[in-house]
């Protein structure tokens, strides 16, 4: 007799494999596949051809006959290979433990970007994941192929496209189930979202020399030219935005106290981060809600 737990996960992999979107399986209650890598490949089944090992990508199946073979013998969580189903979803995700108590998480740093975009959060199909974020569904443009990405667009937001995959709903981990949150269809990929993927990342090509600041007093000045030129220095792939954002966090209280303008702030950090090798966009949405976030946390001065 099946067990129901595995029947409902049988389901989520023919749901999805409806759609036209390759299914693998999960390990039992994970996110990672269940299938063997490279160096345990032993060359048989999916293997036995002529390239040998297969990626998950190659062995990612809609045969219902193949998913009802493999989730009748065992609760694998269901996995959709993104590329492949011709998807990129947006995955807004929530703070950790480590980060920052209060800095923007996935979904406010979207919102911005959107705001920053002059767009409308687009209507799409999202789903919830078992931490408490959301996963946007969009179909990917003709003729490009994109990849996955990890903080491009903004902190706490990843794409998965070819190259990644993304857990059903359906599926269930330790921290929660996946579920359903809008089953609009799944429209197309925005155009300026494909443009902010795709906009190659500018190097730095010559010392960072901050502008002349206006309107501020001395210690503030001071202070932004220096978290300004940080910023500007970190120009490793990985770290830039999480740079970017921690340094406009810190200026953000002289913007609260009014000891420097806005705008001053914002230049000097578009310009730093550009010459870190950000795109105008990264840029504009990590500064927007860094500052938004001081605003709204700032201590008053007697107390900092």
């Amino acid at each position: 007799m099946t067990h129901p737990h595995t029947s409902a996960l049988l389901s989520a992999a023919l749901a999805a494999a409806t759609r036209g979107w390759p299914v693998i399986p999960l390990r039992p209650g994970g996110k990672s596949p269940a299938l063997h890598g490279e160096g345990r490949c032993p060359r048989t089944g999916d293997c036995a051809g002529p390239d040998g090992h297969r990626k998950f990508e190659q062995r990612a199946t809609t045969d219902p006959e193949r998913i009802q073979r493999c989730w009748s013998s065992g609760p694998f969580n269901v996995g959709i290979a993104t590329g492949p189903a011709g998807l990129v979803v947006v995955d807004l995700d929530t703070l950790k433990p480590k980060d920052e108590k209060g800095a923007p998480d996935g979904a406010e740093s979207f919102l911005a970007l959107c705001e920053r975009a002059g767009q409308p959060v687009p209507t799409t199909r999202r789903i919830r994941t078992a931490s408490g974020g959301q996963h946007l569904y969009f179909t990917a443009p003709s003729g490009i192929r994109l990849g996955s990405t990890t903080g491009t667009l903004a902190p706490k937001i990843d794409t998965r496209a070819w190259g990644g995959q993304v857990v059903a709903p359906g599926s269930t981990t330790p921290a929660g189930p996946y579920t359903v949150l809008c089953d609009t269809p799944v429209t197309k990929l925005p155009e300026w979202l494909q443009i902010a993927l795709t906009a190659p990342q500018k190097p730095a090509t010559a010392p960072f020399r901050p502008a002349p600041v206006r309107n501020a007093t001395r210690c503030a000045a001071v202070a932004l030219e220096r978290e300004a030129a940080a910023v500007a220095a970190r120009t490793a792939i990985g770290s830039r935005n999480r740079e970017l954002l921690d340094s406009v966090i810190r200026i953000g209280r002289f913007v609260a106290w009014h000891d420097i303008e806005r705008t001053e702030v914002e230049a000097a950090f578009q310009a730093a981060g550009e010459a870190a090798g950000l795109t105008a966009a990264e840029c504009r949405t990590t500064i927007a809600s860094a500052l938004n976030y001081s605003l709204r946390t700032a201590r008053p001065r007697q107390a900092a």
